[in-house]
């Protein structure tokens, strides 16, 4: 019998990579109305996986069997419900022909990506509101449950459960075809399409809680989906600017933790660690996102990335260059958390003092209230200024605040360092 925890391990990966994928292509053959057959039929693939694998082996090609099964699945409820009518014969022919062909490379890799970055443009039809085009897309096309939309949206799991029930009636009723929007609609749409795979890349480089510092599956889905719509006709230099700022980021993973699985802060991690191919990855794109003539918060985030990547160690980043970067930050975007992040920045260039003073105006914003960053990174001034009682405090603070494992333990160590 083979590992219980190995199989659930690999079958979240393959969900994770897959799901929307197959979830596309079956909408692309049954039609957008009926989105919720194919999910059911990606989901009983997974299903039987979870059923099958622990007891007969993981499979040669596992993500070819979820392909395979997941059609049948689709052949099966089609002929027991016959509601396609008189497409019933034509769709199960097509069905099965396509699901002969299982090995997920070639003109069928190409087709499955086709209807990928279509499903994804779909989901943010202008006919849905904002809220739903994001939930969509993450249920959809990110293999996102209704409890993680949730958490990313501050929002109670019924009431996400319901946004994307009426996103899903919206498409049937109004007839929304999985097709890429015409040359003129495609500029207004990649905005949102962006914003979704943001999304998804913080939902996993932010965790919430729990022992992982960070879920890097959820991460890479998100750069896969970032560089797959930079390579199709919807490619600009937003786009770009967005693949090279996560490809940056998630270069960084292997360093974020040392050997024993202690937070390790940016600025002292071991810079061999890097995935050298994910860094040159991101000056690929940051490299493309330069063109144009329009700046947004993904160039000027890449931008800042790219200037960590660039340097060899903690003596060498220009934190100079960064503070003129977040000052073009906040021209864009002036939100509490960008504010925070600037003000730590600040206190690079000019001292405890002036961090501090740049932090204080955050203290009382709701906003940032229950984030344990705003009174970790208060701490670390007072601390530095050598007010170890009220850096105590704020370290106390952080650590009633939702945050991982590794960072409550990075918490309480400088709380005793206060001692």
């Amino acid at each position: 019998m083979n590992d219980p925890a190995k199989t659930a391990s690999l079958l979240d990966h393959s969900f994770r990579r897959q799901a929307g994928r197959i979830t596309a292509r079956l909408a692309a053959l049954l039609g957008p109305a009926h989105l919720d057959l194919a999910e059911e039929s990606v989901q009983e693939a997974m299903l039987r996986a979870l059923q099958a694998w622990p007891h007969s082996g993981i499979p040669d090609n596992p993500d070819g069997w979820l392909y395979r099964v997941a059609h049948n699945s689709a052949i099966d409820a089609i002929r027991s419900r016959r509601f396609l009518s008189e497409k019933t014969d034509a769709v199960v022919a097509e069905l099965s022909r396509s699901a002969v062909a299982v090995e997920p490379h070639g003109e069928l890799d190409e087709r499955l990506r086709d209807d990928e970055v279509r499903m994804i443009f779909m989901c943010c039809h202008p006919a849905l509101s904002r809220e739903a085009q994001v939930a969509l897309s993450l249920k959809v096309v990110g293999g996102f449950s209704a409890k993680e939309i949730a958490r990313a949206f501050f929002k109670e799991e019924a009431t996400v459960a319901q946004i994307l029930v009426r996103a899903k009636r919206q498409v049937r009723e109004q007839s929304i075809e999985l097709t890429m929007p015409a040359a003129g609609e495609l500029g207004s749409r990649v905005g949102t399409v962006l914003d979704v795979i943001y999304y998804m890349f913080n939902e996993g480089y932010v965790a919430y809680e729990g022992e992982s510092l960070i879920r890097a599956d959820v991460c890479h889905e998100a750069l896969r989906l970032g560089h797959l719509i930079a390579g199709s006709t919807a490619s600009s230099p937003k786009v770009h600017a967005l693949a090279a700022l996560m490809a940056f980021q998630a270069a960084r993973f292997p360093a974020r933790v040392d050997s024993q699985g202690e937070l390790v802060q940016l600025e002292s991690q071991d810079r061999r660690l890097w995935d050298a191919q994910l860094i040159a990855l991101g000056f690929h794109h940051f490299d493309k996102c330069i063109g144009g003539d329009q700046v947004s918060e993904f160039h000027v985030q890449a931008a800042i990335a790219a200037t960590y990547a660039r340097a060899s160690g903690e003596d060498t980043i220009r934190w100079d260059i960064i503070l003129a970067m977040y000052d073009q930050l906040m021209l864009l975007n002036d939100s509490a958390v960008v504010t925070l992040n600037r003000a730590v920045v600040v206190g690079r260039v000019y001292g405890a003092e002036a961090g501090l003073a740049a932090i204080e105006p955050l203290v009382d914003d709701s906003k940032l209230r229950t984030y344990y960053l705003l009174h970790s990174a208060r701490g670390h001034f007072l601390e530095e200024l050598g007010r170890l009682e009220e850096a105590a405090q704020c370290f106390r603070e952080a650590l009633t605040q939702s945050c991982t494992e590794p960072e409550r333990r990075f918490l309480q160590r400088r709380l005793a360092a206060c001692g």
